[in-house]
């Protein structure tokens, strides 16, 4: 008999396929991450001779390895990750495919943020990935604040689309009156890319998606109830603002903390869980461990892709515009395949 408080699990037997199809689908996607890792940390315009860097970690392949190729790697997940997870979870939240990330507002608020910080040259106080922070926090605020006054989603939805147009325009008018030099850091921050962060800034990040991604977890069986409706939820049990309020509040703060790392990198929190859920179905409480997953891996590869890149441009292009040439094409054919099996 199926139980009122986990409707989506039947029988015994179902809840061991259950574990088994969830072991097999994250331990298959855990060993793609540690493929992608492995591949990210030995790409490079300078060839690393792993044996002697992990021997000889003063040497030059040993600094090049520890202290530039694995950080970047590592934050590279911590981003995708924390893109792909908050978008599985904003859009069974939502109830919308086609819901982002960065729609409440707080991408927004992150680069009007570090946009102020970098035009009034205050990067040296603390750097912009702390403005970043604050300008996110402050955004996600407004936005939970609105959906707080309105008991729906749907209002914190519309005053983060309205503030990341404000903060666009503010952003568009600041670009302006910018020295060409200011205007080029500018312009790199927002396009998103993944720099060298110290080990202490991975910490702290690392910190904070792992509690943001364990709230979402933790309210993933709810998160499936309310896809239902908020009166089919209600009647199951489910406390409904409570756990939008959870939700939209651990889903801001893991985007703000990844926006503030790497800058606007698009597409990864809409393309990966639109992907998995294809493939494995709109249970929370496997898609939203698996994007994670999916999402690091995505991020790395497309981060060692700018690597790659490096000698037909004499340069690495920010990755965020790489996940935009991988994921704007990708979402036409989604849309496309997805009308032609309706």
């Amino acid at each position: 008999m199926t139980s009122v408080a986990d409707p989506l699990v039947g029988t015994a037997g179902a809840v061991r396929f259950t574990f088994a199809r969830a072991t097999l689908v994250l331990g298959g996607l855990t060993g793609v991450l540690l493929a992608a890792l492995a591949a990210s940390v030995l790409i490079g315009e300078y060839p690393v001779h792993l044996a002697h860097a992990l021997a000889e970690p003063a040497s030059p392949d040993g600094r090049v390895l520890l202290g530039l190729r694995i950080p970047r790697a590592v934050l590279g997940a911590l981003v995708g990750a924390s893109l792909a997870a908050s978008g599985s979870a904003l859009q069974a939240l939502l109830r919308n495919s086609l819901a982002d990330p960065f729609v409440l507002g707080v991408s927004g608020g992150a680069a009007l943020g570090a946009t102020l910080a970098l035009a009034l040259g205050l990067q040296a106080l603390a750097g912009p990935p702390l403005f970043a922070f604050v300008g996110a926090v402050t955004a996600m605020a407004l936005v939970l604040a609105a959906g707080r006054a309105r008991s729906s989603p749907y209002a914190a939805l519309l005053t983060g689309v309205v503030f990341n147009a404000f903060a666009a325009a503010v952003i568009t008018c600041i670009k302006t009156l910018l020295t060409p030099d200011r205007l080029g850091e500018v312009l790199y921050w927002l396009a998103g890319s993944l720099g060298y962060e110290h080990p202490r800034t991975l910490l702290l990040g690392g910190g904070l998606q792992l509690a943001a991604l364990a709230v979402l977890w933790a309210e993933s069986a709810r998160l499936n109830l309310l896809s239902l409706g908020d009166d089919e939820a209600a009647s199951l049990g489910v406390p409904v603002r409570r756990t939008r309020a959870l939700v939209l509040l651990a889903a801001s703060l893991s985007v703000a903390g990844a926006v503030a790392l790497a800058g606007l990198v698009g597409f990864v929190g809409l393309i990966v869980p639109h992907l998995l859920r294809m493939a494995l179905g709109p249970d929370q409480r496997l898609l939203l461990p698996a994007s994670a997953l999916g999402g690091a891996a995505f991020l790395v590869v497309a981060d060692a892709a700018t690597r790659v890149l490096f000698p037909v441009f004499h340069a690495e292009p920010p990755v965020g515009v790489v996940t935009a040439v991988l994921g704007g094409p990708l979402f036409v054919w989604l849309l496309n395949r997805k009308e032609h099996l309706g």
